[in-house]
């Protein structure tokens, strides 16, 4: 079934209406743009304010040997921030855990409770939860591994008062979020919580912003083929016309 123009404006609308804040979880450097910026430049520039909360420095990543380990997440930091600067974003979050040793810790609930408290969004993104056996790549344990803990710190724990009491006595008192989008179309049986953003008009913000994370796509040959494939390939299941370009979400109701 080919989505109407109606269908897709509604949709749109949707993505925007009440939402003034938007917080996007990741666990590395460039997972953001990879899955998402896109989505985030059409927010950017329709208004709406987005905080990236990068859990890692991505201090494991980099392809070229010669350059020193301790060197790695200066470097990602800044590559992150500049490619944020690409989207329309310019509030970072780095939270410095280890790359490549993510686990769902009580700490990293607390950590990211905090900065859902701190920036009180009306939406969280978040990676998937759960491995998908399909993929191996979108599996990667610190991507799930965050994706659970942000959803912990989601529910129950930015909303309540009593969790974390360290977070009260700092200042940081309890937010409810509204709604959090999970990386990724929504499973068949659930329709009402896909969401699909169009970023046909964004593409070429999105790969700027996955060019300037140099360490990790400079020695890439045919990246913007393979992002339009992957884009393409959502719009098409999403029923979008051809020639459309799609970011896909599994919206839960969290208020």
């Amino acid at each position: 079934m080919t989505a109407t123009e109606d269908e897709r404006t509604a949709a749109d609308d949707r993505a925007h209406t009440g939402v003034e804040r938007v917080l996007v979880i990741a666990a590395h450097p460039d997972d953001i743009d990879f899955s998402c910026s896109g989505t985030v430049a059409v927010w950017t520039a329709a208004g709406v304010a987005v905080t990236y909360c990068l859990v890692t420095d991505g201090d494991a990543g980099g392809f070229d040997p010669a350059v020193p380990r301790s060197d790695i997440a200066g470097i990602r930091r800044a590559e992150q921030t500049a490619a944020a600067a690409e989207a329309g974003v310019t509030d970072l979050v780095f939270l410095g855990h280890p790359d490549g040793r993510l686990t769902v810790t009580l700490e990293l609930r607390r950590d990211l409770a905090r900065v859902i408290r701190q920036v009180r969004p009306d939406r969280v993104v978040v990676p998937q939860p759960v491995r998908d056996l399909r993929s191996m790549y979108g599996s990667h344990p610190d991507h799930t591994a965050t994706g659970e803990a942000a959803l912990c710190a989601v529910y129950p724990d930015a909303r309540n008062p009593y969790a974390f009491p360290e977070l009260a006595e700092a200042g940081y008192e309890a937010h409810t979020v509204g709604e959090v989008w999970v990386l990724g179309p929504a499973p068949a049986d659930d329709p009402e919580g896909a969401r699909h953003v169009d970023i046909t008009d964004t593409i070429a913000v999105k790969i700027a912003a996955l060019r300037a994370h140099a360490s990790q796509t400079a020695h890439m040959t045919g990246l913007e083929e393979m992002i339009g494939q992957w884009s393409g390939s959502l719009a098409k299941r999403a029923g979008f016309p051809s020639g459309r370009l799609v970011e896909s979400f599994h919206a839960l109701d969290t208020r």
